[in-house]
């Protein structure tokens, strides 16, 4: 195994909701766009099979112990379930998290990442209308402890992943609208002494270097940096196809497109230009089953490269002596509207998770 705790951003879909059949259709999940999704330009790799897994249902346990398998042999420390609380009580998405902690099965550790944005149409669907499906809302200290003691059972179980103090490692995925965030973290905090916890590890999810002045004063205690857009507004800046990307653009072609080659240098470049980050690293991606043209897609993706930002990323982050919890994310283990997946596909079978295993050691963890 590797030093660094290695986590991947785990999407609790793939299962019917009552919400996902009124706003779209009878059985929609995100299978629905993965498998409508059409190559856009000559090369593009769409649609993206699954293979091994399948189109797999989340409801069914015995496919949530074989992404386990899946996870250990790609030398995964553990998963970082997304999760959804609007405020006021309102969840969605929490079935699949729910029985993992009320089974006990996988025995496999997780923490938790609050993915505090609103819901939109058009984010799933490019065409649609940009109306807003669910809300996010901020109600206060009463709903922050409403929150807490509905996650308090996962935060009881030996699996939920803590640094080397003992602290619960939780994220909050939008901390530019997260204002009352200092507020939270007290309240949190206390309420973690109160139940014989040792608090938490919060940290700041961020997109852009230009978000870090932002985050910085928040008082978060662990920063993960995601280059990918950054990467993306580099590729536009120093490319000398912009006049294509424009035309494409008014064609309706995906214009946010560069290499998975480019993305890795660059990645590698932000991560160390800045240090005291944690380095969140992108096996592939590819926006176009959810947002068609208009979406980011990372070009000629492939395990080698894959293994080598891993090796890379290990090494950057293992040589930073001041930090007694190194951790690497991945984004992400099964979000497959986004094409942003280490789960085997019909094209490459298991070689991501093969690549990042040989980096990071077999998780021999029972």
């Amino acid at each position: 195994m590797s030093n660094s705790k290695v986590i991947a951003f785990y999407l609790p879909q793939f299962y019917p909701t009552p919400e996902n059949d009124e706003w779209w259709e009878p059985g929609f999940t995100e299978w629905t766009n993965v498998a409508r999704a059409k190559p856009l330009f000559k090369g593009h790799y769409q649609p993206r099979i699954p293979r091994e897994l399948s189109f797999y249902d989340l409801r069914v346990p015995e496919t949530r112990e074989r992404q386990a398998e899946l996870a250990r042999e790609a030398g995964l420390y553990g998963f970082c379930y997304w999760h959804y609380w609007f405020g006021n009580g309102k969840r969605l998405l929490d079935r699949v998290f729910r029985e993992v902690v009320e089974s006990g099965k996988p025995d496999f550790p997780f923490c938790l990442c609050w993915a505090n944005h609103s819901w939109y149409k058009k984010t799933w669907v490019a065409d649609a209308p940009d109306k807003i499906l669910v809300e996010q809302t901020y109600p206060g200290d009463e709903d922050y402890i409403a929150h807490f003691k509905e996650l308090l059972p996962a935060f009881k179980d030996s699996r939920y992943i803590r640094n080397s103090e003992g602290k619960l490692v939780f994220g909050i995925f939008a901390p530019k609208y997260f204002k009352d965030f200092k507020n939270f973290k007290k309240i949190w905090n206390s309420l973690a002494e109160e139940n014989g916890l040792n608090g938490f590890e919060f940290f700041a999810y961020t997109f852009a270097k230009k978000t870090l002045d932002f985050v910085k004063p928040m008082c978060y205690d662990r920063v993960v940096l995601d280059a990918l857009k950054d990467s993306f507004e580099e590729g536009k800046r120093f490319s000398f196809k912009w006049l294509k990307q424009k035309i494409n653009q008014l064609m309706h072609k995906p214009q946010y497109l560069i290499t998975y080659s480019s993305y890795v240098h660059f990645a590698l470049k932000r991560f160390k230009e800045m240090s005291g980050v944690t380095p969140c690293i992108c096996p592939m991606f590819d926006h176009s089953p959810r947002s068609n043209g208009r979406g980011l897609i990372l070009d000629k993706n492939n395990p080698i490269l894959w293994g080598e930002l891993c090796c890379k990323t290990k090494k950057l982050v293992e040589s930073n002596a001041c930090d007694n919890d190194k951790m690497i994310f991945v984004k992400a283990w099964n979000e497959w509207g986004e094409g942003n997946y280490m789960e085997p596909d019909s094209r490459f079978g298991r070689a991501y998770i093969e690549e990042a295993g040989k980096v990071f050691g077999k998780n021999t963890r029972a």
